[in-house]
């Protein structure tokens, strides 16, 4: 099969997501016909029907939905290769692309990020953040989306290489008037006598306390979802639940607000970050430089 033409990915992902052809032609500035043609010269490549053809527009096959994944995935690598080269061509002598978990962000990542391009000899150092979940940020390393990512070390890490670098503690976040904001400490078993407030099943903090309460015998009941600590924090002021929390996030959204922190007394609530990467010898000389400095930044107090 000869070479997938990025172009032509375009406009099939173009008119997967606008179910229209007419509206991809406009959308991308080329005539309908050109693009009917593209998708018939793909098919060909390919040797499978990729769009079903209906009264109102197109719909992917189930091989259009297999290479639209692909097709997504070719086309944000193409263009984060030339967001690279223009940065570079105006002075940015290296990026760096980082996956990071929620409660990294959320606490300690961003202020090390700040630090390590305030200093003079990394003036020329771009980074991006991007928030993901840690089997997501895991996946996209192993695929090669991705140089470095920040997730819990508790995560399926296998295959990758790894650094040490910041901790954090659980502690229970509940409304003010609770039973528990007294306490000075309770144990994570205590926590399930009430409703509580969490993240998606696809967070580290969702697979940690389900494997906890599966330990105990005893199951979590969620009165609530959502999609962030901000989010939680609100629902739990608003007395829809308790929720596990990073203990800084609880310190710094709601404390003060009509929310109290209740430090775990559990020994998994210690919770150790890792940094990861395929192979630390094909970093980027950038990357390189911005792993050294978050692992050193993990051995400070």
């Amino acid at each position: 099969m000869r070479d997938l033409d990025l172009t032509t990915l375009r406009l099939f992902v173009a008119a997967c997501d606008l179910g229209n052809i007419a509206r991809a032609g406009e959308q991308q500035h080329i005539g309908s016909s050109a693009i009917s043609k593209r998708m018939a010269q793909l098919e060909e490549q390919v040797q499978a029907p990729l769009l079903e053809r209906h009264r109102r527009g197109v719909a992917p096959t189930a091989a259009g939905l297999m290479l639209l994944e692909h097709a997504r995935a070719m086309l944000a690598s193409a263009d984060r290769a030339a967001r690279d080269m223009a940065a570079y061509q105006h002075g940015v002598k290296g990026q760096v692309r980082i996956l990071a978990s929620v409660s990294s962000i959320a606490e300690s990542l961003p202020d090390d990020i700040a630090a390590f391009l305030q200093k003079p000899a990394h003036a020329q150092i771009r980074v991006d953040i991007e928030e993901l979940t840690s089997s997501e940020i895991i996946r996209s390393i192993r695929e090669g989306l991705a140089l470095v990512g920040v997730c819990w070390n508790a995560a399926d890490l296998e295959g990758l290489q790894t650094l040490p670098y910041r901790s954090d503690t659980l502690a229970v976040a509940v409304p003010a008037g609770h039973a528990l904001a007294s306490r000075k400490s309770c144990s994570f078993s205590e926590t399930l006598d009430y409703e509580h407030v969490g993240l998606p099943a696809s967070t580290a903090v969702y697979t940690m306390l389900a494997r906890a309460a599966a330990i105990i015998g005893r199951p979590i009941n969620y009165r609530a979802v959502v999609s962030s600590f901000d989010a939680t924090i609100r629902c739990v002021r608003a007395g829809l639940g308790v929720a596990i929390m990073p203990q800084e996030i609880i310190r710094l959204a709601g404390q003060g607000q009509g929310v109290h922190m209740v430090p775990l007394a559990d020994p998994w609530a210690l919770r150790q970050f890792a940094i990861c990467f395929r192979d630390g010898s094909r970093l980027s000389p950038a990357a390189r430089t911005l792993v050294d400095y978050l692992a050193h930044c993990a051995q400070q107090p």
